[in-house]
């Protein structure tokens, strides 16, 4: 930790006193990104009430490219302003809501990418892992500390519109910090392959496998196999018909001491016109009452509703029926890139026919200029027969240089 401390204490006085004539007219560009938040959380089985106040700094600096090399170093530190009122997971206040944002200062990623040929890349190191949707694998980039991998990854485009994946990660550096027991899971055996092509007017299909032996989480060890369909349709004017549509089958694998042979089904019809998007969605993630199918690599507070009940799938499984509406005001007037977002969740089982309970979302997004961002969310969950009433609210402020 010291030496963590050590390296971002060196980077972070560079970056504040460069600019961007000197970013421009040097092979190293630095960056940096400043997030605040305050996070409440009002859940009826606690009896505290969450307050997270937060601000988390980043910086790094990411290279040109050299005989097809480059390299980025990345560090950050997240502190707690004011009193902690919330439990950080590692804090033991175990009478308020979770709020996964613990005060820490490490080394977020540190890669070197390498591109031999035209077509082929290669990136070794710590890294922030991206793929499709995020429902398998992601940064969890709403969290203040981004969950990484120490990994490498391999891609090839061998034709225009076609790519292929392989991930091996040895190391899952999650968001909970280094601090807590399940902060880090080390001696992961975890191999992921990723095929697409994208075809004009239509989509992007991928087919892919998911290989995770994971020691530090046995339940979490799995195989998963599927296919992605996911693209719109224009379909005059400015309307255009939007689809996504998934199946995979996951098994167990590696150290998970279970047996089962579960499915994941997704389908996600909706329409674009002008600014206005909406969406209706089935998620199922399928549960025998015993054991339930699992994700635990993605960026899970994008799916199943913004207050996290559903972190975990139910052995019982897991049935979202969603709505999700959104406006983006056009590139023009005062109120430009305004971005409003609302959805609605209902939850079931998929075994045993238990109604888990509702939710309601909503989100306001506003840039101020070119570095700034505001961000009001909020979210309601209404619980029938799974968890307890939760209702959180966000304020945001980010600005990125």
């Amino acid at each position: 930790m010291y030496q963590l401390k050590a390296s971002f204490a060196l980077i972070l006085p560079a970056l504040l006193a460069s600019n961007t004539a000197y970013a421009e007219a040097q092979p190293v560009t630095p960056y940096a990104d400043l997030r605040y938040r305050l996070e409440l959380v009002d859940q009826d089985s606690l009896a505290e009430k969450a307050t997270a106040s937060t601000l988390r700094i980043r910086a790094g600096v990411k290279t040109g490219e050299w005989h097809g090399l480059s390299a980025l170093v990345e560090g950050e530190a997240i502190a707690v302003l004011g009193k902690a009122s919330y439990n950080d997971t590692v804090n033991g206040k175990l009478a308020y809501p979770v709020v996964a944002d613990p005060s820490d200062v490490l080394l977020n990623q540190a890669w070197l990418n390498w591109k031999p040929v035209a077509g082929l890349e290669a990136t070794v190191g710590r890294q922030a892992i991206n793929i499709d949707n995020q429902r398998w694998i992601g940064s969890v980039a709403w969290r203040q500390n981004d969950q990484t991998l120490d990994a490498v990854r391999v891609t090839a485009r061998p034709v225009k519109g076609a790519s292929i994946d392989y991930v091996h990660a040895w190391r899952v550096n999650r968001v909970f910090g280094s601090d807590s027991a399940q902060g880090i899971w080390r001696d992961t055996g975890i191999h992921a392959v990723r095929a697409a092509y994208t075809i004009k007017n239509i989509g992007t299909l991928s087919a892919y496998g998911f290989w995770l032996d994971i020691p530090s989480s046995p339940a979490s060890s799995s195989r998963t196999l599927g296919v992605r369909i996911a693209g719109e349709l224009p379909v005059g004017g400015k309307t255009a018909f939007l689809y996504a549509a998934e199946y995979a089958r996951q098994h167990q694998y590696g150290s998970n001491p279970h047996r089962f042979e579960l499915d994941y089904w997704l389908f996600e019809p909706g329409i674009k016109t002008g600014p206005v998007t909406v969406k209706v969605g089935y998620e199922r993630l399928e549960g025998n009452g015993t054991v339930a199918l699992q994700t635990p690599l993605a960026t899970l507070h994008a799916f199943n509703g913004w207050a996290d009940k559903f972190l975990t799938t139910p052995a019982n499984g897991l049935r979202d029926f969603y709505l999700d509406a959104s406006y983006k005001v056009p590139s023009k007037g005062p109120l430009a890139g305004l971005v409003l977002r609302a959805a609605w969740h209902d939850y079931n089982s998929t075994t045993g026919g238990i109604a888990y309970g509702r939710e309601w979302d909503a989100l306001v997004s506003f840039p101020l200029g070119k570095h700034f961002t505001l961000t009001a969310k909020a979210a309601r969950y209404e619980a029938d027969a799974f968890a307890t009433d939760t209702t959180k609210l966000w304020l945001q402020i980010e600005a990125k240089f």
